[in-house]
């Protein structure tokens, strides 16, 4: 076999013009598209890691919101729990408060309405044992309504101020002398004679007759009046028993 160096040396020129036409049209432009393509997706990579970062971020952030609110929302159950816990025991010391005021305000009522119910039979019971009495003394014999208080009356006017019996004595008209009935010569006389002794002159008296006395005399100046009668007496019990009453 002859080995054709023309036929070998115009091979060699083809493969040599083949490699550099497959090298420009074909090898550098496939290179240069997987260099893109391998760029983009080194790209497309970033991006997805980029995206991957932003959303474990966010989760992350969204979880600690979570938990923020979750925290913020116990804590506000736990203050409205307290409130309305405090709340209820106010309301319920306000009841009992209420309730402790309106049993003492019962109970005051009540002992008031006692008081006044005792102190009505209390009083009630004293006027009747008065009228009892004084219809009783309205029965003592006629000598004794009137004889038997000359020397009170007396004794009740000298124990007057010495400037109060001195004002009777100088008074210029008559002093007024209530009885329980009309009195005699002799009963005038007496109780003229009694005053006398007492006020240092004769006075000159009006005889005025009042049967509410029951029994008794009662003596009437410009400046003072002496009392000594039943009903006087009377007036004073009924006073005393009603006070004790209250």
């Amino acid at each position: 076999m002859s080995l054709d160096w023309w036929t070998l040396g115009l091979q060699t020129i083809n493969v040599v013009v083949l490699v550099w036409l497959l090298s420009r049209f074909l090898f550098k432009p496939v290179a240069r598209i997987i260099a893109e393509r391998q760029q983009a997706a080194e790209h497309l990579l970033a991006e997805a890691d980029q995206a991957r970062q932003a959303a474990d971020e966010t989760r992350t952030r969204i979880e600690a919101e979570h938990q923020a609110l979750q925290a913020q929302r116990d804590a506000a159950l736990a203050q409205v729990e307290q409130d309305v816990q405090q709340a209820r025991e106010q309301l319920l010391q306000a009841a009992r408060a209420e309730a402790d005021e309106h049993r003492r305000l019962a109970e005051a009522q009540w002992q008031t309405q006692q008081a006044q119910v005792r102190q009505t039979l209390e009083a009630q019971a004293a006027q009747l044992a008065l009228e009892i009495a004084a219809r009783l003394l309205q029965r003592l014999p006629e000598s004794a309504r009137v004889n038997g208080f000359i020397e009170g009356l007396a004794e009740a006017t000298a124990r007057l101020p010495e400037a109060v019996r001195q004002g009777l004595a100088e008074q210029s008209d008559a002093l007024v002398l209530h009885a329980a009935r009309a009195l005699d010569e002799a009963e005038l006389a007496a109780c003229l004679d009694a005053l006398t002794g007492v006020l240092g002159r004769r006075p000159t008296l009006e005889v005025r007759v009042d049967p509410s006395l029951i029994a008794g005399l009662e003596l009437q100046g410009r400046t003072a009046q002496v009392h000594n009668s039943l009903r006087a007496d009377l007036a004073r019990v009924q006073q005393e028993l009603q006070h004790g009453a209250g």
